[in-house]
């Protein structure tokens, strides 16, 4: 088992840039393809715990949150964003990065090489 799982989106550049600062850093990470193989509500929830950023942030308020006619208002506690997130696994927010008992998401892009130095 890594020392470091990534929940991964392979068409985001901005997860697979977390891919390459891994690599670079040597760091063993374990993948989770979260499209394919989605978190259920209990993980969610454990991961939001973990998370140095608010429950909000993750949850992506793209175009399709929009066209879901969405409120963003609605989705601040932890509960509220892993019941979204079950139903809509392609809102949250990635790369996610967890080590342990810490987790953040890699946006901006440089927060990844601080995390994984940590």
């Amino acid at each position: 088992m890594s020392d470091v799982t990534i929940l991964h989106n392979s068409a985001c550049s901005t997860s697979r840039h977390a891919l390459d600062e891994a690599s670079v850093a040597g760091i063993d990470l374990d993948v989770v393809q979260y499209l394919k193989k989605p978190l259920d509500r209990a993980a969610l929830i454990d991961l939001m715990g973990k998370l140095e950023d608010p429950p909000a942030d993750l949850v992506r308020k793209d175009p399709f949150f929009r066209a879901q006619g969405l409120d963003a208002d609605d989705y601040t506690t932890p509960e509220a964003v892993a019941d979204l997130l079950v139903e809509h696994p392609r809102l949250m927010q990635r790369p996610v990065l967890v080590r342990r008992d810490r987790a953040i998401i890699g946006r901006p892009k440089d927060r990844v090489a601080a995390f994984l130095a940590g």
